[in-house]
């Protein structure tokens, strides 16, 4: 762990030297790149500083400690607080020397789909989309509607979403899965309970010069709008459909009146989806992956419970339970995604003691 320490501060040392270098001052990309890096080690290098300095203290009180009897007594009572100073930046650098997640920072590609259950699980899959909306917006996000298969009454078959803000990533990562709710359906006329899914998706959103597309491996088509958004262009084929031909993932767009339109945000998915594919290593890795998260959205698969009767949201992988349904289907899910951040922050600072 100490070894680690170090590394970081040498680290943070050499990249200092590296942005006084000529060649790094004229390229004005590799400079912004070096520089962030080396304001983010900044605070680890200070740490490193001030762990060593601590370390010290306490060095000096044990020694004084030992001694005379009223000096002792002194050192005794400011080596509990030296300690507990030395473990709280301890952890602090343990939380530097977890790997770096590579889509920090990025954009996110929001995609839902409904599951098991009929326009029940499409009415579902609206609900998570407008809590997902509102959330949002309480973080002061961006939310663009990119493409939707709307059934009515609120419902989608399918929507897609890009949504932009600098920690729109790293907050909403841990929401792909297979959601699950049990409630009364409005078209129930008897009152008996349904168990209904959606899965959602969480796709970073690669920037355009991260993944590019050459127009050869890309088979456009075109079809006239069927969605809400193309009600009044149905004599014009401005829904697009574009196959990316060396992988085969497919992606379409219809929401909006202009071809061109469609055409840019269905290559913004497109890119999201190539990007997850580039970072796996194999096609089976790849397929396994999209699994674990959306899973085949069948009722026993699940990462989340949303229970209508008893009025609470369970995470399965948390085994915890909140209540107040009705203000988390409101954007008011930021305590469960606090809580999943936490919990795999505490699984990667154990795997990195255990180390």
């Amino acid at each position: 762990m100490r070894q680690g320490f170090l590394e970081l501060e040498k680290r943070f040392e050499e990249l200092g030297e590296r942005l006084a270098r000529p060649e790094v001052l004229a390229d004005r990309s590799e400079y912004a790149r070096l520089a962030r890096e080396h304001a983010r080690l900044g605070e680890a290098a200070a740490a490193v500083h001030r762990l060593r300095s601590l370390e010290d203290q306490i060095q000096q009180a044990e020694e004084l400690a030992q001694g005379d009897a009223e000096l002792a007594d002194l050192a005794r009572a400011e080596l509990d607080d030296l300690r507990a100073q030395a473990a709280r930046v301890e952890q602090q650098l343990m939380e530097h020397l977890l790997p770096r997640d590579p889509y920090q920072g990025k954009n996110v590609i929001l995609e839902i789909r409904a599951g098991t259950g009929g326009d029940e699980a499409a009415l579902f899959a609206g609900d998570l989309f407008r809590m997902y909306a509102r959330y949002a917006e309480r973080q002061g996000w961006k939310l663009e509607l990119l493409s939707s298969n709307p059934i009515g009454l609120g419902g989608f078959k399918q929507v897609v979403a890009g949504i932009e803000g600098a920690e729109a990533w790293s907050h909403l990562r841990h929401e792909s899965g297979v959601h699950r709710v049990q409630r009364v359906p409005v078209t129930e006329a008897s009152g008996r309970i349904h168990t209904s899914t959606a899965t959602v998706a969480v796709l970073a959103e690669p920037d355009p010069v991260d993944v590019t597309i050459d127009d050869k491996d890309l088979k456009l088509q075109t079809y006239r709008a069927s969605s809400a958004g193309g009600q009044n262009v149905q004599k014009v084929e401005s829904a697009v459909r574009i196959t990316h031909i060396p992988t085969g993932i497919t992606v379409t767009c219809e929401d909006e009146r202009s071809q061109h339109q469609n055409k840019i945000k269905a290559l913004r998915v497109l890119r999201a989806h190539i990007m997850e594919r580039l970072t796996s290593q194999q096609a089976q890795e790849i397929a396994q992956a999209r699994r674990s998260q959306v899973g085949t959205a069948e009722r026993s698969e699940k990462i989340r419970t949303y229970n209508y009767p008893q009025d609470r949201v369970t995470d399965h992988r948390l085994g915890r339970s909140f209540h107040n349904l009705p203000e988390i289907l409101d954007g008011n899910v930021g305590p469960i995604i606090e809580a999943l951040e936490t919990d795999a922050r505490a699984k990667q600072m154990e795997a990195l003691a255990r180390a």
